[in-house]
């Protein structure tokens, strides 16, 4: 699986970003997606991710409220809508695949990246 991710950019405090997160492959139906971010100095950190179906989602404590997390699997695409942006979410996003659990947080579960889209909010 190939993973290309788009949609970051520069927005103000409050403001909404849509990050997308397209797969290569016929097999993107089987695969758990999680989005990840790390902004300077620190270490990647889970943000969300969303089960093979779309049933089961979860996300990490920050983002809660204003992150929703979803899927097409007709169109292999993974959606992160970033509401209510504020700067300490400012870091390149990460999109990843796995096949294993439902849903895991942890990164190194994980067998497939994208290159990362760099979100920059500012105050």
């Amino acid at each position: 699986v190939q993973l290309q991710a788009s949609g970051g950019g520069l927005v103000q405090a409050g403001g909404s970003l849509r990050l997308s997160c397209a797969a290569s492959g016929r097999t993107f139906s089987r695969y758990t997606m999680g989005w990840f971010r790390q902004a300077p100095g620190n270490e990647r950190e889970f943000v969300a991710v969303i089960s093979w179906s779309g049933g089961r989602t979860y996300y990490t404590d920050s983002v809660k409220g204003r992150f929703t997390i979803s899927r097409d699997n007709d169109k292999n695409t993974v959606y992160l809508q970033m509401n209510t942006l504020k700067p300490e979410d400012t870091a390149v996003y990460y999109c990843a695949a796995e096949r294993l659990f439902m849903t895991t947080t942890d990164p190194r579960d994980y067998e497939y990246w994208g290159q990362g889209t760099q979100v920059t909010v500012s105050s």
